[in-house]
């Protein structure tokens, strides 16, 4: 018998959702403490609902529990960055190759890119891109593929943010966001799978300028054993 999944009541999804937010948009900072009766408090619920929510963060990877330091938001360093960008470039443009070779549908792309582009604020155009990059990689055909990807989404967001924070670079992300996105719909699978991982991999060596990717792992499909293209120079 097929086992179904328990759902996360209401008042724990809400403050789940709330605390998510405020970390993704650096309203609470890398090693913040996250104080059950305090977080109670601003969201109107008893501790209950808080310490279910704290445990959920804990286990995607955005919040840390320490027995004696209590709950903080996970630190972003280099090898942080080095482990979740590791997985996205391995499997992210492969996801974006097949979604194209499906013909699927691209047009969700299409929207977050115009809602980043008529973002008023951080917060709005962060999240506007997070859902950009799951639309291009959600339809690959393959829904293991595109739960891989989501299990290292929040933690991305999070050395986004940190990145976003020490130096803004939103209009250069975005002319790469278009060039993919024209590659997509142009049918190209390769090309926007290879512009994909430059994207990635250029954002994580600005941000941490020490952290060593393991780019040469990955080649764009029908590239040339041996060598190591475009993508492995960003």
């Amino acid at each position: 018998m097929t086992s179904v999944p328990t759902p996360i009541p209401s008042r724990t999804q809400f403050v789940l959702e709330g605390i998510k937010h405020r970390i993704l948009t650096g309203q609470l900072t890398p090693g913040q403490p996250l104080v059950e009766t305090e977080l109670a408090a601003q969201f109107g619920v008893s501790k209950t609902p808080v310490r279910e929510a704290l445990k959920t963060l804990a286990g995607t990877g955005l919040v840390v529990m320490n027995q004696y330091k209590g709950v903080t938001v996970r630190m972003v360093d280099a090898d942080m960055a080095r482990e979740v960008y590791d997985v996205r470039l391995l499997l992210e443009p492969e996801a974006l190759r097949r979604a194209v070779r499906l013909g699927a549908s691209l047009e969700a792309a299409r929207e977050a890119l115009t809602r980043a582009d008529e973002a008023t604020d951080t917060a709005e155009r962060s999240l506007a891109n997070r859902e950009f990059h799951r639309a291009l990689y959600l339809p690959c055909g393959n829904p293991l593929l595109g739960r891989m990807l989501d299990e290292v989404r929040d933690q991305a967001a999070l050395v986004s943010a940190v990145a976003w924070a020490a130096s803004p670079s939103w209009e250069r992300e975005a002319g790469e966001h278009r060039e993919i996105l024209r590659l997509a719909l142009d049918g190209d699978a390769d090309a926007a799978a290879t512009a994909l991982h430059a994207h990635i991999a250029s954002f994580v060596q600005r941000a941490f300028p020490d952290t060593e990717l393991g780019q040469g792992q990955w080649q764009a499909p029908g590239a040339e054993s041996g060598t190591q293209g475009e993508e492995g120079q960003a």
